[in-house]
């Protein structure tokens, strides 16, 4: 496991290019590792990212250009290990696509969240994306055209959290819980269960076709044969064969 920390309380951990380009390396590099199974994103202090860095975005753009905010959102999704949003605190903006764009997200109580971008002009594009994938459209639009900020339990109820929790001690045990969990599981497998999002929007057909394909490559796997061996064995299954899944699998 590996924990990455958006830490720029300056600015409450809005993203900067510099931010989204540290965040995007260091995803890059978690994905590469052979010994990381699952990645848990949080922030410092009390906010988890209030979105982007719009005193920047008023300034033009110097240097190479940094990551963009798709390409980090597009890389939390495509990522084969899972991604566990550890919501510290508060959520704004584009806060939101890195927490609708994880696999599990859990926040605590006193956490309040909102799509603040009407508020000051623009609208939330690229976060619409992963956040209408966790969302019903009348959620989504409730706060999405109003921009009024909601709390954990509206969250919860909506989809952008898995869960919400009392405190920040609920927190931690809540993300070990599932950390340890997840690492009960074939790395493989669940690679492949994320990938079945992408059947949600296909129609029936394709969609089963793809998913029967999907079932088939699987059970033939390394990882399944060991599974289903040590389970009709009553042993630990030993997950160190075929992993990472091979690029495009």
């Amino acid at each position: 496991m590996v924990t990455l920390t958006l830490d720029s309380p300056a600015n409450r951990n809005a993203l900067s290019r510099q931010l989204l380009a540290d965040l995007a390396d260091a995803l890059a590099r978690a994905r590469a590792n052979l010994d990381v199974r699952v990645v848990v994103l949080t922030g410092s202090g009390s906010t988890f990212c209030s979105g982007v860095d719009l005193a920047e975005r008023l300034r033009p753009p110097t240097g190479t250009p940094a990551a963009s905010l798709s390409e980090v959102l597009s890389t939390i999704v495509a990522m084969p290990q899972p991604v566990v949003a550890r919501v510290n605190g508060h959520v704004r903006a584009g806060g939101m696509g890195l927490v609708c764009a994880s696999d599990l997200a859990v926040a605590p109580a006193w956490a309040t969240f909102g799509f603040s971008e009407v508020r000051v002009g623009v609208a939330p594009a690229m976060i619409a994306v992963p956040a209408l994938r966790r969302m019903g459209r009348r959620a989504f639009d409730r706060y999405a055209l109003t921009g009024d900020v909601f709390g954990s339990g509206e969250a919860a109820a909506a989809g952008v959290l898995t869960a919400a929790v009392p405190d920040s001690d609920a927190l931690d045990e809540w993300v070990d819980s599932v950390v340890a969990s997840l690492l009960r599981c074939a790395p493989t497998a669940v690679a492949a269960t994320k990938s079945l999002a992408d059947l949600v929007d296909r129609p029936w057909a394709e969609a089963i076709d793809a998913a029967a394909g999907l079932s088939e490559r699987v059970f033939a796997e390394a990882p399944a044969v060991e599974g289903m061996a040590a389970f009709l064995e009553r042993r630990n299954p030993s997950w160190a064969v075929d992993w990472p899944p091979a690029p495009g699998s």
